[in-house]
């Protein structure tokens, strides 16, 4: 008998043949979110859980018994929507999918650091409104990036990645702040200088980029007392998970101008996002775009199928996380 699978979400098609060819796979053809009945149901019917960012699986939607699933397998790097504990109560594994989404993620941070420095989301707004009344010495003048210092809180393969695209590519200089030491050949050769604390980051920082993980331990890490410790004149970058930001206090600072501007990927409590951000125009807001490529969302799927193949085959797993 093959093992029984649930992919929560609709997959690229290329990686749901594969699944559909070597295990009893079930999909997601409308692509709607599971309920929390739905997901508790799922314990108890399919040997595997593949689960995205979307799903949300906290100790209530476990079973309190013994489950079926061994193992949920997450489409994505970031697990802090996983209950890891209830998960390891119950001896399930989970892995994620490091590695792949590397370059498209901190492609997307570049893109949010120019998008927002150079107010591309607004240019282009006011010229399909036509409102564009042709060029001026002082038309929506932004701020420059090249040059200007780029603090990296988290200096992850992501942290690394948009790092060495800003050094290299616009002679940015990078500060960062990562709870435990990193000095390697990578950081050194783009000068990058760990700071001793988050605070020190951020208040010499022009922009500033958000790679660290979700959950309890990093919820509003960046909050009121952490935006008023910013430059004025600098940018706030969020590609890595929407609690990591008091998105409360982030509206504040921007409404006050206490910082000029914000680019967000991510949100707490997507894909709702309060009127208040999308009111204001120092923002550019995307929808969660960070991995986002064709190539990437398929690297992805197939680090499932391997993280899946290896478990039922009795085999480590390559990317478990718990």
């Amino acid at each position: 008998m093959k093992p029984r699978l649930i992919v929560t979400r609709k997959w690229p098609a290329a990686v749901e043949a594969i699944l559909a060819e070597r295990f009893d796979t079930t999909l997601n053809a409308s692509d709607t979110p599971l309920s929390p009945d739905a997901m508790t149901s799922a314990f108890a019917d399919y040997d595997a859980i593949l689960a995205t960012v979307s799903d949300r699986l906290p100790v209530a939607v476990f079973p309190d018994g013994e489950a079926r699933t061994r193992i949920i397998a997450n489409f994505g790097v970031g697990f802090s929507h996983i209950d890891v504990a209830a998960a390891r109560d119950r001896d399930i594994v989970v892995t994620n999918t490091p590695g792949v989404l590397t370059d498209c993620t901190a492609d997307l941070a570049l893109s949010l650091i120019l998008a927002v420095a150079r107010r591309t989301g607004e240019g282009e707004r006011q010229l399909r409104a036509g409102e564009w009344r042709g060029w001026s010495p002082t038309h929506m003048a932004g701020a420059k990036v090249s040059g200007k210092t780029l603090g990296i809180v988290g200096m992850g393969r992501i942290g690394k990645a948009t790092a060495r695209r800003a050094h290299f590519g616009f002679g940015m200089k990078i500060v960062f702040f990562n709870r435990s030491p990193v000095d390697d050949d990578e950081t050194r050769a783009m000068g990058a200088v760990q700071l001793p604390n988050l605070d020190d980051v951020l208040a010499v920082s022009d922009f500033v980029s958000l790679h660290c993980p979700g959950g309890a331990e990093n919820r509003h890490l960046i909050d009121a007392r952490r935006l008023r410790s910013m430059k004025a004149g600098a940018f706030l970058i969020n590609t890595a998970r929407g609690d990591v930001v008091d998105q409360d206090a982030l509206i504040g600072a921007l409404e006050r101008r206490e910082i000029a501007g914000a680019g967000l990927d991510v949100f707490d409590g997507e894909p709702a996002v309060p009127e208040a951000l999308k009111q204001l125009e120092n923002v550019v807001l995307l929808p969660h775009l960070g991995s986002a490529t064709e190539e990437t969302r398929v690297a992805m799927g197939m680090k499932v199928v391997e993280n899946l193949t290896a478990f039922f085959e009795g085999r480590p797993v390559p990317d478990r996380v718990a």
